[in-house]
């Protein structure tokens, strides 16, 4: 039986990452040993899309974080020092940028337009 997900971000600097996820998002998380933070996620959903004819861009899963107003959580965000990649944008299915992670490059973040799975 599943009982859960794991998620793994790789990191060039993984106690800048770290501290990133712990002091600016405040996730909860437990010292694994020797500072090796794992953190609580948020509710999750997984979807499947169709692929594309660019096999490379395929080879790779995304990680988006939810939220209920992204120009709000933005705002929160970039008063905590958070830089963004992109601006926000329309995708029809949700509003949609993307935060840098110190350390660990680009996480998204979306503001779901359709109905979620994540609270079933």
């Amino acid at each position: 039986m599943i009982t859960g997900t794991h998620l793994i971000i790789p990191a060039d600097d993984p106690d800048q990452a770290r501290a990133f996820f712990r002091d600016v998002l405040e996730l909860s998380f437990v010292d694994a040993h020797d500072g090796w933070l794992i953190f609580s996620m948020p509710p999750a959903e997984l979807g499947i899309h169709p692929s594309s004819q660019d096999a490379a861009a395929d080879s790779t899963h995304e990680i988006y974080l939810m939220c209920d107003d992204i120009n709000a959580t933005v705002a929160d965000l970039r008063a905590k020092g958070v830089e963004f990649a992109t601006p926000i944008e329309s995708q029809g299915f949700g509003l949609i940028t993307r935060l840098k992670v110190p350390g660990a490059g680009e996480l998204g973040l979306y503001e779901p337009r359709h109905p979620t799975a994540y609270d079933l």
